[in-house]
Protein backbone atom coordinates (compact mmCIF):
# COMPACT_ATOMS: atom_id res chain seq x y z
CA UNK A 1 0.00 0.00 0.00
CA UNK A 2 1.07 3.61 -1.03
CA UNK A 3 1.42 5.85 2.04
CA UNK A 4 1.92 8.46 -0.31
CA UNK A 5 0.32 8.90 -3.54
CA UNK A 6 3.41 9.14 -6.23
CA UNK A 7 1.80 11.56 -8.41
CA UNK A 8 3.09 14.40 -5.78
CA UNK A 9 6.18 14.30 -8.52
CA UNK A 10 3.68 14.80 -11.66
CA UNK A 11 5.27 18.13 -12.52
CA UNK A 12 8.33 16.90 -12.95
CA UNK A 13 8.13 13.96 -14.79
CA UNK A 14 5.24 15.70 -16.84
CA UNK A 15 7.89 18.53 -18.12
CA UNK A 16 10.58 15.56 -18.67
CA UNK A 17 7.76 13.50 -20.71
CA UNK A 18 6.23 16.93 -22.46
CA UNK A 19 9.80 17.40 -24.08
CA UNK A 20 10.21 14.08 -24.94
CA UNK A 21 6.93 13.48 -26.71
CA UNK A 22 7.37 17.23 -28.76
CA UNK A 23 4.00 18.68 -26.89
CA UNK A 24 3.27 22.57 -27.66
CA UNK A 25 4.58 24.92 -25.10
CA UNK A 26 1.33 26.03 -24.50
CA UNK A 27 0.53 23.11 -22.83
CA UNK A 28 3.76 22.09 -21.77
CA UNK A 29 4.66 25.33 -19.93
CA UNK A 30 5.25 25.32 -15.97
CA UNK A 31 2.44 26.08 -13.58
CA UNK A 32 3.92 29.14 -12.64
CA UNK A 33 4.51 30.58 -16.04
CA UNK A 34 2.99 33.74 -17.21
CA UNK A 35 0.60 33.88 -19.31
CA UNK A 36 -1.90 36.60 -20.33
CA UNK A 37 -4.52 37.88 -18.45
CA UNK A 38 -8.06 38.84 -19.93
CA UNK A 39 -9.75 41.48 -18.24
CA UNK A 40 -13.69 40.77 -17.30
CA UNK A 41 -16.12 42.25 -20.24
CA UNK A 42 -18.53 41.69 -22.12
CA UNK A 43 -19.68 37.53 -22.20
CA UNK A 44 -19.59 37.10 -25.71
CA UNK A 45 -16.86 38.54 -27.45
CA UNK A 46 -13.70 36.85 -30.11
CA UNK A 47 -10.77 35.27 -27.76
CA UNK A 48 -7.80 33.89 -29.18
CA UNK A 49 -6.93 30.36 -28.92
CA UNK A 50 -4.72 28.65 -26.58
CA UNK A 51 -4.24 29.38 -22.55
CA UNK A 52 -5.02 32.07 -21.33
CA UNK A 53 -5.06 33.54 -17.51
CA UNK A 54 -8.84 34.60 -16.07
CA UNK A 55 -8.51 36.33 -12.73
CA UNK A 56 -10.93 34.91 -10.16
CA UNK A 57 -11.77 37.31 -7.22
CA UNK A 58 -12.96 34.54 -4.28
CA UNK A 59 -13.42 35.65 -0.25
CA UNK A 60 -11.40 38.77 -0.45
CA UNK A 61 -8.54 37.28 -2.63
CA UNK A 62 -7.75 37.02 -6.30
CA UNK A 63 -6.72 33.89 -7.87
CA UNK A 64 -4.94 33.55 -11.37
CA UNK A 65 -7.14 30.70 -13.28
CA UNK A 66 -5.42 29.11 -16.11
CA UNK A 67 -8.43 28.58 -19.22
CA UNK A 68 -8.20 26.64 -22.34
CA UNK A 69 -9.78 28.68 -25.32
CA UNK A 70 -10.43 26.19 -27.94
CA UNK A 71 -9.58 26.56 -31.75
CA UNK A 72 -12.27 27.92 -33.68
CA UNK A 73 -14.14 29.86 -30.60
CA UNK A 74 -15.84 33.52 -31.73
CA UNK A 75 -17.10 33.86 -28.97
CA UNK A 76 -20.85 34.47 -30.90
CA UNK A 77 -22.26 31.72 -29.26
CA UNK A 78 -22.49 30.42 -25.80
CA UNK A 79 -20.08 27.02 -25.06
CA UNK A 80 -19.56 24.61 -22.38
CA UNK A 81 -17.20 25.07 -19.58
CA UNK A 82 -15.47 21.80 -18.28
CA UNK A 83 -13.32 22.79 -15.05
CA UNK A 84 -10.54 19.83 -15.05
CA UNK A 85 -9.42 19.51 -11.49
CA UNK A 86 -6.10 18.29 -10.76
CA UNK A 87 -4.91 15.84 -8.40
CA UNK A 88 -3.31 16.16 -5.07
CA UNK A 89 0.39 17.25 -5.32
CA UNK A 90 -0.15 17.90 -8.89
CA UNK A 91 -1.44 21.78 -10.57
CA UNK A 92 -4.01 22.72 -13.69
CA UNK A 93 -1.47 22.71 -16.20
CA UNK A 94 -0.33 19.16 -15.82
CA UNK A 95 -3.87 17.96 -15.63
CA UNK A 96 -4.22 19.59 -18.87
CA UNK A 97 -1.69 17.46 -20.04
CA UNK A 98 -2.36 13.79 -18.58
CA UNK A 99 -6.07 14.19 -19.52
CA UNK A 100 -5.73 15.46 -23.11
CA UNK A 101 -8.14 17.67 -22.79
CA UNK A 102 -6.65 20.60 -25.60
CA UNK A 103 -7.23 18.05 -27.86
CA UNK A 104 -11.20 17.29 -27.53
CA UNK A 105 -11.69 21.09 -26.65
CA UNK A 106 -10.53 21.79 -30.22
CA UNK A 107 -12.38 18.80 -31.31
CA UNK A 108 -15.62 19.69 -29.96
CA UNK A 109 -15.35 23.39 -28.84
CA UNK A 110 -15.36 23.79 -25.25
CA UNK A 111 -13.76 25.51 -22.46
CA UNK A 112 -11.81 24.12 -20.17
CA UNK A 113 -10.78 25.46 -16.87
CA UNK A 114 -7.52 24.44 -14.80
CA UNK A 115 -7.32 25.82 -11.68
CA UNK A 116 -4.70 25.11 -8.97
CA UNK A 117 -6.32 23.45 -5.23
CA UNK A 118 -6.46 25.82 -2.00
CA UNK A 119 -2.99 24.72 -0.49
CA UNK A 120 0.27 24.00 -1.63
CA UNK A 121 1.39 19.99 -1.05
CA UNK A 122 4.50 19.92 0.99
CA UNK A 123 7.84 18.65 -0.83
CA UNK A 124 6.05 18.57 -4.33
CA UNK A 125 7.48 21.07 -7.44
CA UNK A 126 4.64 23.42 -7.88
CA UNK A 127 1.80 21.32 -6.50
CA UNK A 128 -1.49 21.63 -4.72
CA UNK A 129 -4.17 20.23 -2.52
CA UNK A 130 -7.84 20.53 -2.58
CA UNK A 131 -9.75 21.91 0.37
CA UNK A 132 -12.09 19.49 1.11
CA UNK A 133 -14.41 20.21 4.47
CA UNK A 134 -13.77 17.80 7.52
CA UNK A 135 -11.96 15.50 4.85
CA UNK A 136 -8.07 14.99 5.96
CA UNK A 137 -5.24 15.67 3.25
CA UNK A 138 -3.04 13.27 2.01
CA UNK A 139 -1.14 14.12 5.04
CA UNK A 140 -3.36 13.33 7.29
CA UNK A 141 -4.46 17.00 8.18
CA UNK A 142 -7.59 18.77 8.40
CA UNK A 143 -8.30 21.46 6.67
CA UNK A 144 -7.54 24.77 9.09
CA UNK A 145 -10.00 28.04 9.51
CA UNK A 146 -7.72 30.09 7.19
CA UNK A 147 -7.64 27.22 4.25
CA UNK A 148 -9.37 28.49 0.97
CA UNK A 149 -12.82 27.75 0.70
CA UNK A 150 -12.59 25.46 -2.36
CA UNK A 151 -16.14 24.79 -3.11
CA UNK A 152 -16.67 28.55 -3.32
CA UNK A 153 -13.68 29.38 -5.12
CA UNK A 154 -15.03 26.68 -7.89
CA UNK A 155 -18.13 28.32 -7.52
CA UNK A 156 -16.58 31.73 -8.29
CA UNK A 157 -14.85 30.37 -11.15
CA UNK A 158 -17.48 29.62 -13.23
CA UNK A 159 -18.79 33.32 -12.33
CA UNK A 160 -15.57 35.11 -13.12
CA UNK A 161 -15.34 33.10 -16.29
CA UNK A 162 -18.51 33.10 -17.63
CA UNK A 163 -17.98 37.38 -16.88
CA UNK A 164 -15.28 36.89 -19.86
CA UNK A 165 -16.38 34.48 -21.86
CA UNK A 166 -19.24 33.00 -23.68
CA UNK A 167 -20.24 30.55 -21.40
CA UNK A 168 -23.40 28.06 -21.73
CA UNK A 169 -24.70 28.51 -18.03
CA UNK A 170 -26.87 24.95 -18.37
CA UNK A 171 -23.37 23.27 -19.65
CA UNK A 172 -21.23 23.52 -17.07
CA UNK A 173 -19.21 20.68 -16.41
CA UNK A 174 -16.64 19.26 -13.47
CA UNK A 175 -14.35 16.19 -13.57
CA UNK A 176 -11.02 15.85 -11.72
CA UNK A 177 -8.41 12.84 -10.88
CA UNK A 178 -7.93 11.76 -7.99
CA UNK A 179 -8.04 14.25 -5.18
CA UNK A 180 -9.75 16.44 -7.93
CA UNK A 181 -11.99 13.61 -8.46
CA UNK A 182 -12.81 13.74 -4.64
CA UNK A 183 -13.18 17.73 -5.25
CA UNK A 184 -16.01 17.04 -8.42
CA UNK A 185 -17.99 14.57 -6.33
CA UNK A 186 -18.31 17.22 -3.47
CA UNK A 187 -19.14 19.87 -6.08
CA UNK A 188 -22.13 17.37 -7.68
CA UNK A 189 -22.90 17.63 -3.45
CA UNK A 190 -22.46 21.58 -2.73
CA UNK A 191 -23.11 22.85 -6.61
CA UNK A 192 -25.82 21.18 -8.29
CA UNK A 193 -27.68 24.29 -9.37
CA UNK A 194 -24.51 25.04 -11.33
CA UNK A 195 -23.07 22.03 -12.12
CA UNK A 196 -24.58 19.55 -15.01
CA UNK A 197 -22.92 16.32 -14.54
CA UNK A 198 -19.65 14.94 -13.01
CA UNK A 199 -17.14 12.58 -14.12
CA UNK A 200 -14.84 11.35 -11.34
CA UNK A 201 -11.35 9.68 -12.50
CA UNK A 202 -9.81 7.48 -9.87
CA UNK A 203 -11.85 8.97 -6.97
CA UNK A 204 -15.69 8.94 -7.01
CA UNK A 205 -16.88 10.22 -3.13
CA UNK A 206 -20.32 10.65 -2.29
CA UNK A 207 -19.85 12.58 1.06
CA UNK A 208 -17.20 11.95 3.77
CA UNK A 209 -16.96 8.76 5.29
CA UNK A 210 -19.41 7.94 8.45
CA UNK A 211 -17.49 8.61 11.84
CA UNK A 212 -19.30 6.15 13.25
CA UNK A 213 -18.81 3.44 10.16
CA UNK A 214 -16.45 4.69 7.94
CA UNK A 215 -17.12 1.69 5.45
CA UNK A 216 -20.06 3.95 4.53
CA UNK A 217 -20.51 7.55 3.35
CA UNK A 218 -22.24 10.08 6.28
CA UNK A 219 -26.02 10.08 5.02
CA UNK A 220 -26.15 13.23 5.55
CA UNK A 221 -22.89 14.48 3.47
CA UNK A 222 -23.72 14.89 0.41
CA UNK A 223 -27.75 16.29 -0.10
CA UNK A 224 -27.29 17.63 -3.92
CA UNK A 225 -30.36 20.21 -4.85
CA UNK A 226 -31.25 18.09 -7.77
CA UNK A 227 -30.40 14.66 -8.96
CA UNK A 228 -27.48 14.61 -10.68
CA UNK A 229 -25.52 12.75 -13.77
CA UNK A 230 -22.59 11.08 -12.42
CA UNK A 231 -20.19 8.76 -14.58
CA UNK A 232 -17.01 7.31 -12.77
CA UNK A 233 -13.97 5.89 -13.84
CA UNK A 234 -11.86 3.63 -11.67
CA UNK A 235 -9.14 0.56 -11.59
CA UNK A 236 -9.53 -2.07 -9.68
CA UNK A 237 -6.09 -2.04 -9.08
CA UNK A 238 -5.80 1.30 -7.48
CA UNK A 239 -3.16 1.68 -4.50
CA UNK A 240 -3.77 4.81 -3.76
CA UNK A 241 -7.71 5.11 -3.75
CA UNK A 242 -8.37 1.58 -3.16
CA UNK A 243 -10.87 0.05 -5.63
CA UNK A 244 -12.47 -2.45 -2.43
CA UNK A 245 -12.16 0.57 0.28
CA UNK A 246 -9.80 1.39 3.20
CA UNK A 247 -6.14 3.15 2.41
CA UNK A 248 -5.82 7.12 4.06
CA UNK A 249 -8.06 8.48 6.23
CA UNK A 250 -9.97 10.32 3.18
CA UNK A 251 -11.00 6.97 1.48
CA UNK A 252 -12.58 4.31 3.68
CA UNK A 253 -15.37 3.13 1.65
CA UNK A 254 -15.83 1.27 -1.27
CA UNK A 255 -16.06 2.74 -4.75
CA UNK A 256 -19.50 0.78 -5.87
CA UNK A 257 -20.04 2.01 -2.44
CA UNK A 258 -19.76 5.72 -3.65
CA UNK A 259 -21.52 4.18 -7.31
CA UNK A 260 -24.07 2.64 -5.32
CA UNK A 261 -25.45 5.87 -3.02
CA UNK A 262 -25.23 8.06 -6.13
CA UNK A 263 -27.88 6.23 -7.31
CA UNK A 264 -29.82 6.07 -4.19
CA UNK A 265 -29.68 9.65 -4.27
CA UNK A 266 -30.38 10.26 -8.16
CA UNK A 267 -33.48 8.23 -7.58
CA UNK A 268 -32.37 5.05 -10.20
CA UNK A 269 -34.95 2.30 -10.96
CA UNK A 270 -33.43 0.44 -12.79
CA UNK A 271 -29.21 -1.40 -12.47
CA UNK A 272 -26.78 -2.08 -12.17
CA UNK A 273 -26.02 -3.57 -15.60
CA UNK A 274 -23.19 -4.43 -15.94
CA UNK A 275 -21.89 -5.19 -19.82
CA UNK A 276 -18.19 -6.38 -20.79
CA UNK A 277 -17.14 -4.06 -23.34
CA UNK A 278 -13.42 -4.89 -23.53
CA UNK A 279 -11.08 -7.62 -22.32
CA UNK A 280 -10.39 -5.33 -18.96
CA UNK A 281 -13.37 -2.80 -19.16
CA UNK A 282 -16.64 -3.29 -17.43
CA UNK A 283 -19.57 -0.61 -18.07
CA UNK A 284 -21.60 -0.98 -14.98
CA UNK A 285 -24.94 1.40 -15.00
CA UNK A 286 -28.20 2.52 -13.47
CA UNK A 287 -30.52 3.86 -15.19
CA UNK A 288 -34.32 5.24 -15.24
CA UNK A 289 -33.04 8.03 -12.41
CA UNK A 290 -34.88 10.98 -11.77
CA UNK A 291 -34.58 13.74 -14.49
CA UNK A 292 -32.59 11.51 -16.89
CA UNK A 293 -29.65 12.08 -14.34
CA UNK A 294 -27.69 8.52 -15.20
CA UNK A 295 -25.31 7.09 -12.91
CA UNK A 296 -22.40 4.89 -14.18
CA UNK A 297 -19.15 3.69 -14.15
CA UNK A 298 -16.02 2.17 -16.13
CA UNK A 299 -14.46 -0.29 -13.67
CA UNK A 300 -10.93 -1.21 -15.06
CA UNK A 301 -10.27 -4.48 -14.27
CA UNK A 302 -6.18 -4.18 -14.62
CA UNK A 303 -6.16 0.05 -14.22
CA UNK A 304 -4.15 1.70 -11.88
CA UNK A 305 -4.32 4.96 -10.14
CA UNK A 306 -4.63 6.47 -13.51
CA UNK A 307 -6.36 8.51 -16.01
CA UNK A 308 -7.25 5.78 -18.91
CA UNK A 309 -6.64 6.54 -22.14
CA UNK A 310 -4.01 9.16 -20.94
CA UNK A 311 -1.00 9.61 -23.71
CA UNK A 312 1.22 9.93 -21.00
CA UNK A 313 2.03 7.01 -19.13
CA UNK A 314 5.09 8.59 -17.85
CA UNK A 315 2.83 10.55 -15.65
CA UNK A 316 1.89 7.78 -13.50
CA UNK A 317 5.20 6.69 -12.01
CA UNK A 318 4.50 3.79 -9.89
CA UNK A 319 0.61 4.07 -9.93
CA UNK A 320 0.21 0.83 -12.08
CA UNK A 321 -1.22 0.64 -15.60
CA UNK A 322 -2.81 3.21 -17.88
CA UNK A 323 -5.34 1.48 -20.15
CA UNK A 324 -5.61 1.73 -23.55
CA UNK A 325 -8.81 0.09 -23.88
CA UNK A 326 -11.03 3.23 -23.09
CA UNK A 327 -10.59 7.07 -23.20
CA UNK A 328 -11.96 8.81 -20.54
CA UNK A 329 -11.62 11.88 -21.84
CA UNK A 330 -13.92 11.22 -24.87
CA UNK A 331 -16.45 9.27 -23.18
CA UNK A 332 -16.79 11.54 -20.70
CA UNK A 333 -17.23 14.80 -23.02
CA UNK A 334 -19.91 12.48 -24.85
CA UNK A 335 -21.78 11.96 -21.38
CA UNK A 336 -21.39 15.65 -20.87
CA UNK A 337 -23.26 16.45 -24.20
CA UNK A 338 -26.17 14.38 -23.51
CA UNK A 339 -26.53 15.81 -19.70
CA UNK A 340 -27.24 19.85 -19.80
CA UNK A 341 -28.69 21.05 -16.57
CA UNK A 342 -32.31 20.91 -17.04
CA UNK A 343 -34.71 24.25 -17.45
CA UNK A 344 -31.68 25.89 -16.34
CA UNK A 345 -31.76 30.11 -17.04
CA UNK A 346 -28.46 32.19 -16.25
CA UNK A 347 -30.86 33.44 -13.93
CA UNK A 348 -31.28 30.28 -12.04
CA UNK A 349 -27.18 29.67 -11.99
CA UNK A 350 -25.35 32.87 -11.33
Amino acid sequence: MLQRPAHIRLAHVLLAAAAALALPTAVAAPADAQEPVRSAGPRCVPAEPGLTSVSVPSAGTTYPVSLYVPRGYTGRHAVPLVLNLHGSGSNGIDQLTISDMQRAADQHGFLVAVPNGGTRQPGSQGGYTWVLPGVPDTSGQLPSPDDRDDVRFLSDTISAISDGFCVAPERVYATGFSGGARMASLLACRLADRIAAVAPVAGLRAGNPDTSDPTRPDPGGCAPSRPVPVLAFHGQEDMVNPYTGGGPAYWQYSVPTAFDRWAELDGCRIGPRDTRLTEHVTLSAYRACRRGADVSMYVIADGGHTWPGSPYPAAFPGLGKVSTEVNATDVMWHFFERHPLLHASAAEVR
